[in-house]
């Protein structure tokens, strides 16, 4: 029979003698290139991460120089646009003021083309306007004289012609010229009442209405 064996751990040597491995002058070097590499290498990312530092710092800084003159800018031009604002609701008040004197001149001298056109154009229509209105206040068939100013007598006594070829009723119209009844101006009667239309109190109720427009500009 074989004899039995053991089997025993290896202590090794932990200690190593650097001294029993000499380098060469080829090898110190090929050290010393290698070293001044990394620290070529070192320097270099040394300086690579300086300059991303001041580009980001740069980056930075000229981002709030924008942002504050951005601000800046803004501020300028809200103001601006408040300045313009207020001028162009300046300029409104303005026209508003002058649109309103203007309207209520306007007014004015449409009226006074109007009673003048009526007066001095048509004085015979105004006329005739009145004697309608009488005929809606009288009873039917109530005779009615009318005084007017010879010049108008012709013109008028056709207007009344008019007049009663479009009713069917018999209207019992008397025109009559007097030289002593102003131009423009008429004297209507009936038995139980009577008009007077005279031209200037026209006139003046026309100026009488537009009063209160004038009195608030």
């Amino acid at each position: 029979m074989n004899a039995p064996f053991r089997i025993r751990r290896f202590d090794f040597d932990q200690v190593f003698d650097a001294g029993s491995m000499p380098l060469g002058d080829a090898d110190m070097a090929t050290l010393r290139r290698r070293v001044s590499e990394l620290e070529a290498d070192l320097a270099s990312g040394d300086r690579d991460a300086a300059i991303d530092a001041a580009r980001t710092a740069g980056f930075e800084a000229g981002l709030a120089q924008a942002n504050a003159e951005r601000q800046a800018a803004l501020l300028a031009a809200t103001d601006a646009l408040h300045a313009a604002v207020e001028e162009v609701y300046t300029q409104l008040d303005r026209i508003a003021d002058e649109t309103a004197v203007s309207a209520a001149e306007v007014a004015r001298l449409a009226a006074g083309m109007i009673a003048a056109r009526m007066i001095d154009q048509a004085p015979a229509t105004a006329i005739d306007e009145a004697i309608g209105r009488v005929l809606r206040q009288v009873a039917r068939g109530q005779e009615i004289q009318v005084v007017v100013h010879p010049s108008l007598a012709g013109e008028l006594e056709r207007l009344v012609a008019v007049r009663q070829s479009g009713d069917r009723r018999r209207l019992g119209i008397t025109v009559r010229g007097d030289p002593a009844c102003a131009f423009a101006d008429a004297h209507i009667h009936w038995d139980q009442g009577g008009m007077i239309l005279d031209a200037a109190e026209r006139t003046a109720a026309v100026e009488a209405a537009l009063a209160p427009v004038f009195a608030a500009l």
